[in-house]
C-alpha cells in the first residue's frame, strides 16, 4: 500500500526547476555585467566522472553543501558563481565503450545527459550557462595549450623509464593506480593483472615546484589532515648526498657475515670494478655515517649489474625478476618480511675506510632518491630488521638523551629496537658527544671539506606520468621527426582526436592512435604523438573555465580572472579526500605554472576546501552499482521529493563525518516538511491542496514567538557560516514546531521561516512564498537578521531535584542568587511532597540548570 504523501512535491518541484532554468535565475554576472558590482563569491563542487552508472546517493551531499551555501550568499548580497560540468575524458569512459559496443563519444554524450537530468531534479542553483565538457575541442585546446607552454619551459620531457603497464586495461597506469594483493599487483580498477614494461612515457616536471607546492599550504583554509597528507606525500628532507667508492680488494662467493673477514679477490673483476662510478646515496641523517654497515641498492639501480660477481649473477636477476611485478606499495610495507639479495660487492664508508656489504633489496626504490642506502641498522626501522634478518653488524651511534642504561660504547648490538630519534653523538669519532643536530651539521661540513657530499634537498614527490596508451583522451600537439619531437604552433589548436571505429589498444601496448594512419603521418614525413593525456589533465584547470567558458581567444580574460579568482581564488570547494594528493596537488601545480606565466592573479586555486564524509550504505558499506541496491538518487526523489532528498543528507551529521544511509531516517526529515507545508496549506476532499488564508494572521507575532524567530534566525545563520548543516536543520525544526502550536501563524513568522529553509528546502520555500502572495522569486530575498534584544533570555528553567532525582521544575530570571532559587524551589508543591518528615541535610545548586535537596 502506498504511504500517502504528506505534501505534494512532485507538482511544484519540477515546476520550480524549469522556472529557474528558464529564467536563468542563477546567472552570475561577469565584470561589466548589471549585478558584477556585488562582492563575488565563488562556490564549487567537484564536477562528476561521467561513468555510465550515474550519480549514487552519495554525490548530492557535496554539492547540497556547497548549494546551500550558494543560495545563503545570494540572499546575502554576493554576486555568486556556482556552475557545473563534465570531467568526461579517461578510461572508465573507455572502458564502458567497449563493454557497450559503443563509441565513446556516443556513451559520454548519453551518460552526460543522464547525469545533467539527476542534477537538475535535485535543484542545485548552477549556473548553466557556463557548463563545460572536457571532451569539447573549444575546451582541450586549451589543455593542449597549457601542455605547449609546459613543454617550452622545459617542464614536459620524454622519459623512458620502466612503467606500469595493464594489458587488461591496455594502457599505462601511475604508481597510486596499482594496487598490492595476494595474487601480486593489481590495477585498482577492474583488479587486472599489471606488470613493468619500458615504454616511452610523457613526464611533467612538478617537482620543479615541490617547494613552492609545501611552503604555500600554510596560506590555505583547508583541514589540517589534508594539507599533511599533501606534506608526506611531497616528503621534504633535508641532509646530504654522500659518495662511496667501490672496493677493488674484496670478492665473496657467499653472504658476508658478521665477522667481516676478508674473502676471495679475483683480478680481473677487479679491474672492472675500479672503473665503476661513485655510489651516491642521499640520507637525512648523515651524523649517523659512521653506524654504516652495508648499502642497498635498488633492484633497478643501473650499476647493479656491474658490480654483481659472476657467483651472485644468478640469485641477483632471480631477485630481479621477482620484485619487477611488486608495486611501490607491497615494496615499502614496513610490515612485510625483508627479503634482499649480496652482490658480491663491497663500497667503502668514506669517513672510516671500513669495506661495506653491498646488497640489493625492493624496499629500496630506484624514484626516491638515488636508488641507493647507506644502511644504519641501529637507527632505521628497515635497516633494523633487514639485517637481523640476513645477520649484518649493527653499530649504534646514537645514544638516547633520556637514557639507555643497554648501551655500552663501542657495542655491536643485534636484538635491541632501533634507536631513531634525535640523541648524541656515540663511536662517531669527531663526533662524539655531539646532539643531533649538531653532528648533521658537522658531518656534511667535513663531507663537503673532503669533497665526499654535498648538502642536499631530496623529496618523496616524483614527476607526473602524464600519458596513457588509449583513445579517449586528449591529443598531445607534439610531432615526431625521427627520435626528434617539437611542439604544433599555437594557432593549429585544437589538435582534434580522429575518428576511430577500432580504439581498442593492441597486445604489444601500442596506442589506439597508431591506427588512425591519414591522422598519424603528416605530409613532410612527421608523425604525430599517439599516446593521449590522463584524465587528470582536463580537471587540472576546469575552475578557471568556468569564469569564461565561451572565450575562443584566452583560456581566461585578465580581468575575468581578476574578478573572479583574485585575492582568494575558488571560495569554497568542497569534495571527496580521495583527491587528497591526485587532482588537489595536480592542479595546485598546474596552477602555479598559470601564475608565473601570467595568466593567473594568484599562487593558489582553493583558498577553503571541505571534504565531506562518505554516505554509506544501510550496511555500513561504500554505495557501489555492483551490490545490486538502488543507490541512485532517483528513487528517493520519487518517493520523498528532492528538498527531502537534500534536507535529509545534511540532517545526517556533520558534513565532514562517514554516515549511513537510512530508509527509515528519511520518514523524519519528510514529516517535518509536511508540517512545515501544513502551516499554510490544507487539503479538500478531492485531495487538492490549496492557501488556506484563516491560517495566517498580519498582526505582529508574540513575544514569545519573536524570541523563537530570532533564535532560529541567529542559529541558522551562524551554523550556515560555519558548514554545521546539520544542527542549522534543527533550529529550523524548533521553529516549526513553535509556529505549529499556534493556531493562527503571523505571516511575518511565516515568511522569516521560508527565508532560513530556502537554501536547504528551496523548493518549497519557493512555493509557499509564491503561495503567501509573492510574484518573484525569493532566490534574491534579503537573509532574515536577528535582533539581539530577543535573544536575551528573560528566564531560564531550572531542574528541581530530590536526592537525584527529578521531581519539577523552578522558572527564575538568569543569573539569579542561591538564595532566591532555594526559595523558589521551596514554595514548589513538590518540594513539601518529596521532603515531608525529613531533614534536608544539603542544598546543592548549579546556577541556571539545576537545584538538588539531599534529605535523609
Amino acid at each position: 500500500m502506498q504511504v500517502r504523501k504528506q505534501f505534494p512535491f512532485a507538482a511544484f518541484e519540477p515546476a520550480w526547476q524549469r522556472h529557474w532554468l528558464e529564467q536563468s535565475t542563477f546567472r552570475a554576472a561577469n565584470p561589466g555585467e548589471p549585478g558584477s558590482e556585488k562582492p563575488k563569491f565563488y562556490a564549487l563542487g567537484m564536477f562528476p566522472y561521467t561513468s555510465g552508472a550515474g550519480l549514487h546517493l552519495g554525490h548530492p551531499e557535496g554539492y547540497t553543501a556547497t548549494d546551500i551555501v550558494s543560495r545563503y550568499k545570494r540572499m546575502k548580497g554576493f554576486n555568486v558563481l556556482q556552475p557545473m560540468g563534465w570531467d568526461a575524458f579517461g578510461l572508465p569512459a573507455e572502458q564502458y565503450a567497449v563493454l557497450t559496443g559503443n563509441h565513446p563519444r556516443d556513451t559520454t554524450e548519453k551518460n552526460i545527459a543522464n547525469i545533467r537530468r539527476q542534477i537538475q531534479s535535485i535543484g542545485f542553483s548552477y549556473d548553466w550557462s557556463r557548463e563545460i565538457n572536457t571532451t569539447d575541442p573549444a575546451y582541450y585546446k586549451w589543455t593542449q595549450w597549457i601542455f605547449i607552454q609546459l613543454s617550452k619551459k622545459g617542464l614536459a620531457y620524454i622519459s623512458h623509464a620502466p612503467v606500469w603497464y595493464c594489458p587488461g586495461l591496455g594502457t599505462v597506469l601511475a604508481n597510486e593506480e596499482v594496487l598490492p594483493t595476494s595474487e601480486g599487483p593489481r590495477s585498482e580498477r577492474g583488479s587486472h593483472p599489471v606488470e613493468r614494461r619500458p615504454l616511452r612515457q610523457w613526464m611533467l616536471k612538478i617537482t620543479a615546484y615541490a617547494d613552492r607546492l609545501l611552503a604555500d599550504l600554510d596560506l590555505l583554509d583547508w583541514p589540517e589532515s589534508l594539507k599533511e597528507m599533501q606534506r608526506n606525500w611531497i616528503g621534504r628532507s633535508e641532509g646530504a648526498e654522500v659518495h662511496f667508492e667501490v672496493a677493488v680488494d674484496r670478492r665473496a662467493t657467499e653472504s658476508p657475515g658478521r665477522d667481516g673477514s676478508p674473502l676471495p679477490s679475483d683480478s680481473g673483476d677487479a679491474k672492472g670494478l675500479a672503473s665503476l662510478p661513485l655510489i651516491t646515496v642521499f640520507t637525512t641523517r648523515p651524523d649517523t655515517l659512521f653506524g654504516a654497515t652495508y648499502m642497498v641498492l635498488s633492484p633497478e639501480h643501473p650499476l647493479v649489474e656491474k658490480l654483481t660477481t659472476p657467483e651472485q649473477h644468478d640469485a641477483v636477476q632471480q631477485y630481479k625478476a621477482e620484485v619487477a611485478n611488486k608495486s611501490d606499495l607491497e615494496r615499502t610495507d614496513l610490515a612485510k618480511n625483508k627479503s634482499g639479495v649480496f652482490t658480491g660487492a663491497y663500497a667503502i664508508n668514506p669517513v672510516n675506510d671500513e669495506q661495506i656489504p653491498i646488497w640489493i633489496a625492493d624496499y629500496v626504490l630506484m624514484g626516491y632518491g638515488t636508488g641507493a642506502i647507506m644502511a644504519v641498522p641501529a637507527h632505521d626501522e628497515r635497516d633494523h630488521e633487514f639485517a637481523r634478518t640476513f645477520d649484518l653488524p649493527i653499530v649504534e651511534v646514537v645514544r638516547s638523551t633520556l637514557g639507555h642504561p643497554e648501551l655500552v660504547e663501542g657495542s655491536v648490538q643485534s636484538s635491541a629496537a632501533a634507536f631513531t630519534d634525535y640523541g648524541i653523538a656515540i663511536n662517531s669519532g669527531f663526533l662524539d658527544g655531539l646532539p643531533t643536530a649538531e653532528a648533521k651539521a658537522k658531518m656534511i661540513d667535513w663531507l663537503e671539506e673532503k669533497k665526499l657530499g654535498t648538502r642536499r634537498v631530496q623529496y618523496k614527490l616524483r614527476d607526473w606520468l602524464f600519458s596513457r596508451q588509449r583513445y579517449w583522451g586528449e591529443p598531445f600537439p607534439v610531432v615526431w621527426n625521427g627520435d626528434q619531437h617539437e611542439v604544433i604552433s599555437e594557432d593549429e589548436l585544437p589538435l582534434l582526436l580522429p575518428e576511430l571505429d577500432d580504439y581498442r589498444p593492441s597486445p604489444e601496448g601500442l596506442a589506439p592512435l597508431a591506427k588512425a594512419k591519414e591522422w598519424l603521418a603528416l605530409p613532410d614525413g612527421r608523425t604525430r604523438e599517439t599516446n593521449t593525456m590522463p584524465q587528470w589533465a582536463g580537471s587540472c584547470w576546469y575552475y578557471l573555465r568556468y569564469c569564461d567558458p565561451k572565450n575562443a581567444d584566452r583560456l581566461i580574460d585578465p580581468a575575468v580572472e581578476k574578478y573572479w579568482m583574485g585575492n582568494t581564488g575558488v571560495d569554497l570547494y568542497i569534495g571527496g579526500a580521495e583527491h587528497a594528493v591526485l587532482h588537489l596537488l595536480y592542479a595546485r601545480f598546474w596552477h602555479k605554472f598559470l601564475f608565473d606565466l601570467g595568466v593567473v592573479s594568484t599562487p593558489e586555486p582553493f583558498h577553503k576546501l571541505v571534504n565531506q564524509g562518505m554516505i554509506l550504505g544501510e550496511d555500513g558499506q561504500k554505495f557501489s552499482k555492483s551490490s545490486g541496491k538502488a543507490v541512485t538518487p532517483d528513487g528517493v526523489v520519487e518517493e520523498y521529493g528532492a528538498d527531502s532528498l537534500r534536507l535529509f543528507e545534511m540532517f545526517m551529521g556533520p558534513l565532514e563525518q562517514a554516515k549511513p544511509w537510512s530508509s527509515s531516517g528519511i520518514e523524519g526529515v519528510y514529516g517535518f516538511l509536511g508540517r512545515t507545508w501544513r502551516l499554510i496549506m490544507e487539503e479538500d476532499q478531492e485531495g487538492q491542496w490549496h492557501f488556506a488564508p484563516a491560517k495566517v494572521t498580519d498582526a505582529a507575532p508574540s513575544t514569545a514567538l519573536l524570541r523563537s524567530l530570532h533564535a532560529a534566525t541567529a542559529k541558522v545563520t551562524e551554523d550556515i557560516d560555519k558548514l554545521k548543516f546539520n544542527t542549522a536543520i534543527s533550529a529550523l525544526m524548533v521553529l516549526v514546531n513553535d509556529l505549529t502550536k499556534e493556531t493562527v501563524r503571523p505571516r511575518a513568522a511565516v515568511e522569516t521561516l521560508l527565508l532560513l529553509l530556502a537554501p536547504f528546502a528551496p523548493h518549497m520555500a519557493e512555493e509557499l512564498w509564491k503561495q503567501l502572495g509573492h510574484g518573484q522569486t525569493l532566490a534574491y530575498e534579503p537573509w532574515p537578521q536577528a535582533d539581539a534584544k530577543y535573544l536575551v533570555k528573560t528566564e531560564v528553567e531550572i531542574v528541581f531535584q530530590v536526592n537525584g532525582k527529578v521531581r519539577g521544575h523552578v522558572v527564575a530570571v538568569p543569573g539569579a542568587a542561591r538564595e532566591t532559587i532555594e526559595a523558589a524551589a521551596r514554595a514548589l508543591p513538590a518540594f513539601a511532597e518529596w521532603t515531608a518528615g525529613k531533614t534536608v541535610k544539603k542544598v546543592i545548586v548549579v546556577p541556571d540548570k539545576l537545584i538538588n535537596f539531599v534529605v535523609g
